[in-house]
């Protein structure tokens, strides 16, 4: 279930028996890496508590189309286009009958019509009802629109009856949702993301260090391991959680950042970690006291990642961040010929830009051409540069020589 990790899940439930088990699947689908937000219909909470998903899920549970605090925001419409997948589990005779003539009658089936994500169904219902030619003509409208039908499966029904209309059991269902994504762009390359600030020990109290706070690094190891690929992060001193799916280093100083990105295989680098370019030449060992009116510091270059392994591994796809408060283009195109990377990522940084803010904007260089990711939520905008990575690893050649 890898190609869960980061992805976005709609999960629908409708009115029947089964609904209990979605509990189950909210719970395999969260532990398998995916975010998962709940619509339920009003059949659906005769069975079971918005409560119970909202605990599951860690997110408020929607079921009524006229929500008059959601649609404020047209909450509706956001939840089509956050959704990469939608998946109705139970799937009810009766929506699936309202899906095939393309009703939006209540907040689920308008989901379903809104979103441009690929819709899979659990179907459930007593036996009979599957096999009624009305349900069966519906089945052949859905799946002939390029809906997916998971199950339904066969056996004894909790009306008693024996056959097919079993919703299929919540691990079966996660592991076939789990496939749908397993082939991303990048799916087994094994890439390495530095993130956050470093820090240079002045004494055992202070150190020299920066803004950065790590969440664009973060949210581009995200946004990897979500396109396939096999994600290590090196982590400077930051207060984030590991995104699922991704394994952590974590690091403090440039040079230890540099040492534990050396013991690492990898064909794609991304140096997304804004490395302190200097250090003191001498730590001391004890706190410094304030006893002086004044004190020199000297400092003594740190090592460059980027550029050490890019010189050292050329069969690696690098891609380099420069934050930069001026003359944005000239130093990032500057970097990227004096580091030999393949990609190069510039933000403008000061006055609440760049570093500690949610938001961000990129413009992205490499040899012969360029382009400018507008402004967004940094999860978005790392999912817009993975992409832009992909592509650019595929036609590179590199490809097959990592």
């Amino acid at each position: 279930m890898n190609g869960l990790v980061n992805r976005h899940i709609l999960l629908g439930v409708t009115g029947g028996i089964a609904a209990y088990k979605a509990a189950e699947l909210v719970r395999l689908l969260r532990r398998a890496g995916a975010e998962v937000r709940v619509v339920m219909t009003r059949g659906a909470t005769e069975f079971v508590t918005p409560l119970t998903f909202q605990a599951l899920s860690g997110h408020a549970v929607r079921s009524e189309l006229f929500d008059a605090v959601a649609e404020a925001g047209m909450d509706h419409i956001e939840l089509a286009r956050w959704a990469e997948l939608v998946l109705v589990a139970p799937a009810s005779a009766d929506f699936l009958a309202r899906l095939a003539v393309g009703r939006a009658d209540d907040l689920l089936a308008t989901l379903c019509l809104a979103s441009a994500a690929p819709i899979a169904l659990a179907p459930a219902m007593n036996q009979q009802m599957w096999q009624a030619p009305a349900t069966q003509e519906n089945v052949r409208r859905l799946t002939a629109r390029g809906i997916r039908l998971f199950g339904p499966g066969c056996g004894e029904q909790a009306c008693g009856e024996v056959g097919p209309g079993r919703m299929l059991e919540p691990a079966e269902l996660a592991r076939l949702a789990g496939e749908l994504f397993a082939s991303g762009p990048l799916s087994g390359v094994r890439a390495l993301v530095t993130a956050g600030p470093t820090r240079e020990a002045i004494d055992p109290v202070r150190f020299i260090g920066n803004r950065s706070s790590g969440k664009m690094g973060f949210a581009v190891a995200a946004a990897l391991a979500a396109a396939g690929a096999e994600v290590v992060l090196v982590a400077g001193p930051v207060a984030l959680p590991t995104p699922p799916g991704v394994r952590r280093v974590d690091v403090e100083s440039a040079a230890e950042m540099l040492a534990a990105v050396e013991q690492e295989q990898f064909e794609l680098l991304v140096a997304a970690a804004a490395v302190a370019d200097y250090r003191p030449a001498t730590a001391e060992h004890a706190k410094i006291k304030k006893e002086r009116a004044a004190i020199a510091l000297e400092l003594t270059r740190n090592p460059d990642i980027l550029a050490t392994i890019s010189a050292a591994r050329p069969a690696v796809f690098t891609v380099g961040f420069a934050a930069e408060t001026d003359e944005l283009e000239r130093y990032a195109r500057g970097k990227l010929a004096q580091k030999g990377l393949d990609m190069i990522a510039a933000n403008w940084v000061g006055a609440g830009r760049g570093f500690e803010a949610e938001s961000n904007a990129l413009q992205v260089f490499w040899a012969d051409g360029g382009t400018s990711l507008d402004e967004a939520p940094k999860s978005d905008l790392a999912r817009q540069l993975v992409a832009l990575v992909a592509g650019r690893y595929a036609a590179s050649g590199k490809k097959s020589k990592g």
